[in-house]
């Protein structure tokens, strides 16, 4: 199982996407390990964005992610980071393929509903920085053999 930090953005809850979103990743079978409501500071956007501080786009990056609260959650799946990159769609929404999060509710290229890791290194410094590790759930689910074919040693 992979782990990946996923944040609705301020646009996601200010145009009332949150539950839609979150329910695209449960129907594809994603396990929901954390999830909050937040206000992100602008210490920790600057800490969660420092690769992009030398970059033109950076100040405006840091108003919007502060500006209105966001959602927060941990989710996995095998495979989770390049499962949830795929279904959040390229950056733009203009440039988003239809079908996925940003290609069905994007248009900006400013503002793009949502945030996935893109590693499994991201994915962990990102989690620290929202998460404490007693707040990550661990449990098992009942549908799970109906997800994955487990009926090997590992789950596919």
């Amino acid at each position: 199982m992979e782990k990946t930090l996923i944040i609705l953005k301020p646009d996601a809850l200010q145009r009332g996407l949150a539950g839609r979103i979150i329910s695209r990743f449960e129907d594809k079978g994603f396990q929901v390990l954390a999830l909050k409501a937040m206000h992100v500071s602008r210490d920790l956007a600057e800490k969660h964005y420092a690769v992009h501080k030398a970059k033109p786009f950076y100040p405006r990056l840091m108003n919007y992610i502060t500006s209105s609260p966001v959602i927060v959650m941990v989710v996995q799946a095998v495979g989770g980071i390049a499962i949830a990159r795929k279904m959040m769609g390229a950056t733009f929404g203009s440039q988003a393929d239809p079908g996925t999060i940003r290609g069905d509710f994007g248009l900006s290229n400013s503002f793009n509903l949502i945030h996935g890791s893109d590693s499994p290194e991201a994915a962990e410094t990102e989690i620290a920085l929202y998460f404490k590790p007693d707040e990550l759930l661990s449990y098992e689910r009942g549908n799970e053999k109906w997800i994955y074919d487990c009926s090997g040693d590992t789950p596919e």
